[in-house]
Order: C-alpha cells, then structure tokens, then sequence
C-alpha cells in the first residue's frame, strides 16, 4: 500500500469520526433544546416590536426573512458547487454566501427564544407538535454543520448534505408557524 493511499484512510477515517461527533453534539443540543422547551414554564408573552402588531407577527416576518436568506443560500450554494448551468459562480458568491447565513440565523434567534420562552415546546396538535419538534431540530443540525465547517478531510458531500437538511428543516418550521400565521391572521404587521 503505498503511502499516499494509507494518509488518505487515515484522514478519511478522522473526517467519518469529526461527522460522528458533530451528529452527537447536534443531537444533544437539539434534545436539550426541547428538554429546555418542555420543564420551562412558558411564560405567555413576549417583547413587542414598534410598528407590529403583536409579538407572533414580529416571529412570522422574522422566520420569513431567515426563509428568504435561506432560498439565497440554497441558490447560492448551487452556483458555488456548479448546479446551475453557466458556469463558475461569481467571485462575491462565497461571502455572499456567508453573510446571507449568517444573517439567517440572526433572524431565527428571537423567533427560537420566543418560541422557547414564551410558549415552549407543546403538543396541543399535531402541527404544534411537529412545530416544536423541527424547530429544536433546527438548532442541532446548525451546531452540528457549524462544527462540520472547521473539520478538514471531510468527504465531499458531508457539508451539502448539512446544508440540505437545515433548509429543509428551516422551511418546515416556517410552514407550521409563518404561514399558519399568515393564513389565519393575515399578511399584516
């Protein structure tokens, strides 16, 4: 076996086992996201925000941001791997890429401590239920490709698969709660 081939199992072997870790680790923080959700006694209210009318508007529009910031990051993330026809991506496509990201994820902070906070995780119908149960998803896929991103000899399609899975949690979670909201209540602020 020559040298090369052995470094490459070597450093395949600890790539499998940062992903192995970095599952767990998202898994733990999902779990104790909704441990957290279920013992704390939801408190009923939540900080209002000038300009809207209650504190759930404030979480639809802000969860539809970070929706939209995720539609560019799917896009994006298309372009950079060469999915989309016409060839390389732009050269500001990665930060872009990054910041829209980033900027996600602010979005969904308040939404998660509101949604943690005030109401916690419930069961009082299947929607709630599933609302409750992707929404501390969410959370442990992101720590777990936040971990991912600093691991190097990783195989190729472990970070796609990562960034899959949270766009798609993400939207569930936008389903079962933005949407609902906006097609009981209205689009209104």
């Amino acid at each position: 076996m020559s040298e090369t081939v052995a470094t490459q199992r070597i450093s395949r072997s600890r790539g499998d086992a940062a992903v192995l870790i970095a599952v767990v680790i998202g898994a733990l923080t999902a779990i104790a996201l909704g441990a957290f959700g279920k013992i704390h006694q939801p408190q009923f209210f939540s900080i209002s925000v000038a300009g809207f009318s209650s504190g759930t508007a404030v979480k639809a529009w802000l969860a539809t941001v970070a929706v939209v910031l995720a539609l560019f990051q799917l896009v994006s993330a298309f372009a950079m791997y060469r999915l989309i026809p016409g060839g390389r991506a732009p050269a500001w496509m990665g930060a872009a890429h990054v910041w829209s990201g980033r900027l996600a994820v602010l979005a969904s902070v308040p939404v998660a401590v509101h949604c943690l906070y005030a109401l916690g995780f419930s069961e009082t119908d299947s929607r709630v239920l599933f609302h409750s149960l992707f929404g501390c998803l969410f959370y442990g896929i992101f720590v777990t490709k936040m971990i991912l991103l600093t691991r190097n000899g990783l195989r190729g399609w472990v970070i796609p698969i990562a960034g899959g899975l949270l766009f798609f949690v993400l939207v569930y979670v936008w389903l079962t709660s933005a949407l609902w909201f906006f097609q009981t209540s209205g689009i209104t602020l």
